[in-house]
Parts: structure tokens; C-alpha cells; sequence
């Protein structure tokens, strides 16, 4: 269980997600509306307004190096790559929020676009073409930066997206992580559904 919380680990992490979000991200997680079959239309955007609520959060629960930062009140900036519909949720959930005294910010990413001075990045797969973004994920390999996704292959993403139960959660691959020079917080550790790579 995360510390001073009630209820199993997942709903724990899920109340600090939802506090953010809207009631509907509330509703969708514990009424489970988001479905391992292809979406309703409805379910598929509030499928993406968790998704949006945990890039959010997840930055919360990681160190980044201090090289990371040119300074001490540079953004905390979220790439977002295939998914324009989740970046634009994105861009209204950070909305004047902060992270660690580093304001947040949304980046759309397009096919040749370096990650550089990303500190988040979520690559999408729905629609993609396999192997669409694997150039953007090797050249992010190393750099100080928390990939995520949902592609079934993760190549490089440190955290993957997951249906299970109709429920969305997501794994961690620590063996992704270590090269990043990142530190992921125990407490999102053990919300994760799985973690590999661990010691």
C-alpha cells in the first residue's frame, strides 16, 4: 500500500491521479469504462484523459539529474508523439502546474523531431506503422528523459501502458531506466502493475 493510504495499492495511486483530473477520469477508474475492445468513441476519450492525468503525475514521482534543467525554473517539458488528441488534453491538464518549481510544458512531436529537451516522452502506437517512431526512441536512449508508450514491443519506453480488466495501468521496465540516469520514486514503483529489471 502507499504510505498513509487506505485500500489497495492501485486505487491509492489512483485517488493521487484523479485529484487533478477531471470527475469523469474519477468515474472511468473505478467504474471501469474504459474497455480492452475497440472503443466506443466515448470510452476512447476518456481513455486518453488518464492517460494524460498520469503523464502528468508520473513526472511527480521522478528525479531528474540536475543536468536535465538549464536552470533552476526551466519547464518541465512533455513530448507527446502520435497523439495529437492526447497532447491536446495534456496541454489543459498542466495548465499552470509545476512540477518540483519547474513550470510544465506540452510538445508535439513530428516525424525527425529530436527528443532534446524533452524530460517526458510518450510515443503512441495507435494508427502507427511498425517501427513508425524507433528513431526517436534510440536517439532518447541515455538522455536524461522518462519514455512511456503502449506499443506491445516497448523498445525504449521505461513505462507501458497496459488494459487489463478494463482497467488502463501500466508497467515500469527498470532496465530501460537505468542508462537515463532517472530516479523512479518507490511509491510509483509499487503502483505499477509489473516491474522488470529490478534487483
Amino acid at each position: 500500500m502507499l504510505p498513509g493510504r487506505a485500500g489497495p495499492i492501485v486505487m491509492a495511486f489512483a485517488v493521487r491521479v484523479m485529484r487533478s483530473a477531471p470527475l469523469v477520469l474519477l468515474a472511468l477508474c473505478f467504474a471501469g469504462a474504459a474497455s480492452a475492445q475497440p472503443p466506443r468513441p466515448e470510452a476512447a476519450v476518456k481513455e486518453v484523459q488518464v492517460k494524460a492525468a498520469y503523464l502528468y503525475k508520473f513526472a511527480g514521482f521522478v528525479d531528474w539529474p540536475a543536468s536535465a534543467f538549464s536552470r533552476p525554473d526551466s519547464p518541465l517539458v512533455i513530448g507527446v508523439a502520435g497523439n495529437d488528441e492526447l497532447a491536446g488534453q495534456l496541454e489543459q491538464v498542466v495548465v499552470n502546474r509545476s512540477v518540483g518549481g519547474h513550470p510544465l510544458a506540452v510538445r508535439r512531436l513530428r516525424r525527425g523531431d529530436a527528443p532534446a529537451g524533452l524530460h517526458v516522452l510518450y510515443v503512441g502506437s495507435a494508427g502507427a506503422e511498425p517501427g513508425a517512431w524507433s528513431e526517436l526512441l534510440a536517439a532518447a536512449r541515455g538522455l536524461p528523459l522518462l519514455t512511456v508508450g503502449d506499443a506491445v514491443d516497448p523498445a525504449n519506453n521505461m513505462i507501458r501502458f497496459i488494459m487489463v480488466d478494463q482497467h488502463l495501468r501500466f508497467e515500469v521496465a527498470l532496465g530501460q531506466v537505468a542508462p537515463s540516469g532517472l530516479k523512479i520514486s518507490a511509491r510509483l514503483l509499487a503502483a505499477a502493475l509489473r516491474v522488470t529489471g529490478a534487483s
